[in-house]
């Protein structure tokens, strides 16, 4: 593993140069570990710096700098450290060390709520600012605060993990590493594995780090850039050790003869990965998935023997929160029988879940357990032949997701490779993922309305179509944007951020509309809302206007709907689980202009086309609806129009845009506000809503 210190970026702007010392180089040091996705995977691992801050009376108190719980530290901050009184964290590991507490009983008694009481009690009256938004510290400042050095590094390098997690791990890793370092056995992260920690040092104190044994690699020093170089130069020991082994060859898998493309695959296992919110509702929580399928994910999934791999449980109990202890294992789809497939693929997500919740019910009776079940649902599917998939509520869950499930495909191939990969027992798993600090950990996280949901926007980049995407995303779907300018989307996709999809299309190429639902289902899975939000205004009297003009006219306004609409009813049967058609359908559809027949022809189509598709796909738990705007500042009404038709009238602009019951100008954020509406309208379809602040001419009778 390359060393990328260099002590010149250690004081960057970019990291920060008000900070103390100590802490400018632990953020350096993190980031570059956090960096390496074979040392630490999102939000794993942890730092600390031991350090001194003043209280309100300005008395020096000695403090441990550590990382907050969950936080990554590949773009860590130095606020994300967070600062820990450190003498009763050192009286509470005397007391341990002199036996005035020493049973487990004990330790089992420090619960997660003692614990979290204990280390908030040790925050108190610190007001440094770099107190004040303090995160809760790691669930492993323990095992920090017990040893005596200054810099601590925890990673859980993959290395390590492929050749501890064998049956002879302990010894294995000992001969690699040799005496420099610890062995300690595998425990649960805490107060014991911390105590264990403090005794393996003490036992040998000129050691240079501590081997945690199917958990991870800690380094230390006096300097960080010491901390630093040990790590590297222990992973770069084991990854020798790891070459120097012949590669294992591991047979295939048969595979149908033909294989269909990743975008008819992804929908069919996210329709079938859901759980409905409240039984006969057809309403349900979703994920979103990240495919991946690199050369070494393809030989893992495509091995003969990947039912039993997978079964061997995850790298290290720090993804188990997350990943769950074993992914969901699928068969090779035929191209041929895709109903087949979608078939066998409920019956195995059936078959996970009720494996899921015997292993909940034997595990919470062995360990007198009373926590409530997490949801069965699995989050990594391996599929032969195509890949896998991480599953998560969001773009960024999903990612981290498929990025561990990759990262330890590729592992336990290794370790295959040394011998035979053995992980920590189901009931150290169940003890992992049911305790307390982690769910803490992960219950941080809040789900908005949309979270789960993709919604694929039209006209993206437009007035109306941007103000609509941000009203999604700031519910938390997952965004895709079409429009027909690649500029003009790279601006709506910044201005957006996130994890946006930016596609330029045009929409009257069905072609082109199709590769976009494509790149969509590759991307995120599949889609739930469409806004079908594209149109042009052109106009003409009816009686002159040219064929062209009148053909071109329902291309745009009326066949691109239908295009988008056929092919999200596709991939929403694919899911199984219904899915929202909302069309923008404007008023003209009720109460024509004059001139605007070549405008007001295929809208009024596209009305009758929302109600079609409510009566045909109904049955399908897809719901359709439209809204009628009027007088939107957009590239269909622009400043020029508006000039123009308010001079027309005698009016001033104003006076135009306030032309309504309300005399209010109607905004695109306005209508954005209408499509959100109905997308949460769950036994709402056929509807149609005017957004015009009031025209009875338009109003539908």
């Amino acid at each position: 593993m390359q060393n990328l210190w260099n002590d010149s970026d250690v004081l960057n702007p970019a990291v920060g140069q008000e900070m103390p010392r100590e802490l400018s180089e632990l953020v350096y040091a993190s980031r570059l570990l956090g960096r390496e996705s074979s040392l630490v995977m999102h939000g794993g691992g942890n730092t600390s710096v031991k350090s001194q801050l003043h209280d309100f009376i300005g008395n020096g108190v000695n403090v441990i700098f550590i990382k907050g719980s969950g936080v990554d530290l590949a773009d860590v901050q130095a606020h994300d450290f967070t600062p820990v009184r450190i003498d009763p964290l050192q009286k509470l590991q005397h007391l341990y060390a002199t036996g005035e507490r020493k049973s487990d009983e004990d330790i089992q008694r420090f619960s997660t709520r003692e614990f979290k009481h204990f280390l908030y009690l040790n925050l108190f009256h610190l007001t440094d600012h770099m107190v004040s938004n303090a995160l809760t510290p790691s669930i492993e400042t323990l095992l920090h605060a017990f040893l005596p050095h200054r810099f601590i590094f925890h990673t859980h390098s993959l290395a390590f993990l492929t050749l501890s997690n064998q049956p002879e791990g302990e010894k294995l890793c000992g001969e690699v590493l040799g005496d420099g370092f610890g062995s300690v056995p595998y425990i649960k992260p805490g107060l014991g594995l911390a105590r264990h920690a403090a005794k393996a040092f003490a036992a040998d104190p000129a050691i240079r780090g501590l081997a945690l044994h199917k958990h991870g690699l800690v380094t230390f020093g006096d300097t960080a850039r010491e901390a630093y170089d040990r790590m590297i130069e222990a992973v770069s020991v084991l990854e020798s050790r790891i070459a120097a082994k012949p590669r294992g060859v591991f047979p295939a898998a048969p595979l149908p003869a033909s294989l269909p493309p990743v975008e008819d695959v992804a929908p069919i296992i996210r329709g079938a990965c859901v759980e409905e919110k409240e039984p006969g509702t057809k309403d349900y929580d979703q994920f979103i998935l990240d495919f991946r399928s690199s050369g070494r994910v393809l030989e893992y999934v495509n091995s003969r023997n990947l039912s039993e791999m997978s079964r061997k449980g995850a790298m290290t109990p720090d993804f188990i929160v997350r990943t769950k202890n074993r992914p969901l294992v699928l068969p090779a789809p035929d191209a041929v029988d895709m109903d087949g497939f979608k078939t066998a693929v409920h019956e195995a997500v059936r078959q996970y879940r009720a494996d899921y919740e015997a292993y909940f019910t034997e595990q919470k009776a062995a360990s007198g357990s009373e926590a409530g079940m997490l949801d069965s649902l699995p989050r990594v599917a391996l599929v032969p032949g195509i890949g896998l998939f991480g599953l998560g509520r969001t773009a960024k869950a999903a990612r981290v997701n498929a990025d561990i499930a990759a990262g330890s495909a590729a592992a336990i191939l290794d370790a295959e490779s040394i011998g035979t990969f053995r992980s920590i027992t189901d009931r150290e798993a169940f003890d992992i993922e049911y305790w307390e600090m982690e769910q803490a950990k992960m219950q941080k996280v809040r789900h908005l309305a949309f979270a789960g949901k993709v919604a694929m926007v039209t006209g993206g980049a437009g007035g109306i179509g941007l103000a609509t995407a941000k009203a999604f995303k700031q519910k938390g779907a997952e965004i895709v944007l079409l429009d027909l300018h690649m500029d003009a989307l790279e601006r709506a996709a910044e201005e957006l951020g996130g994890d946006v999809l930016a596609m330029a299309c045009d929409v009257t190429d069905r072609n082109a509309v199709r590769a976009a639902f494509h790149a969509a289902c590759r991307r995120f899975g599949g889609v739930d809302i469409i806004v079908s939000n594209v149109g042009a205004a052109l106009q003409g009297r009816i009686g002159e206007v040219p064929d062209e003009v009148l053909r071109k006219s329902f291309e745009l306004n009326f066949f691109s709907h239908q295009s988008i609409a056929q092919e999200a009813v596709r991939v929403m049967k694919l899911q199984g689980t219904g899915g929202v058609l909302l069309f923008n359908v404007s008023k003209q559809a009720v109460n024509p202009g004059p001139d605007f027949g070549p405008y007001g022809l295929p809208k009024a189509a596209t009305m009758f086309l929302v109600r079609q598709y409510a009566l045909d796909h109904g049955r399908d738990g897809i719901r359709a609806n439209g809204i009628n705007a009027d007088r939107i500042r957009s590239g269909l009404l622009t400043p020029e129009m508006i000039k123009a038709r308010s001079a027309a009238r005698g009016l001033s602009e104003r006076e135009y845009m306030a032309g309504n019951l309300l005399q209010l100008e109607v905004t695109a954020e306005d209508v954005a506000e209408a499509f959100v509406h109905l997308a949460l309208e769950k036994r709402t379809t056929g509807s149609i809503t005017t957004v015009d602040g009031g025209n009875i001419a338009a109003a539908l009778r």
